[in-house]
């Protein structure tokens, strides 16, 4: 079993134990943790990926948290 599948099978896992009605996208949310590591720090990628799912939650779409990252990114650049 690949390691992506793996993620995959433990996000609809998880999805069912909490009794959630949607599945993520996986790899939009890995790779938004991607960028938080490589643009921050490793330790912003769980709060980043959090703060996207409190976002999720109050009906902002992932594609708009991503954007806001790399805004936010883009701002901090030299």
């Amino acid at each position: 079993m690949s390691a992506s599948r793996d993620v995959e099978s433990w996000s609809r896992e998880l999805v069912a134990e909490l009794g959630l009605d949607t599945l993520p996208d996986v790899a939009a949310v890995l790779d938004l943790a991607r960028i938080a590591a490589h643009g921050v720090a490793r330790p912003a990628a769980p709060l980043t990926t959090y703060l996207a799912g409190y976002a999720a939650a109050r009906g902002i779409p992932l594609d708009v948290v991503v954007v806001a990252v790399e805004r936010r990114l883009a701002e901090d650049a030299p």
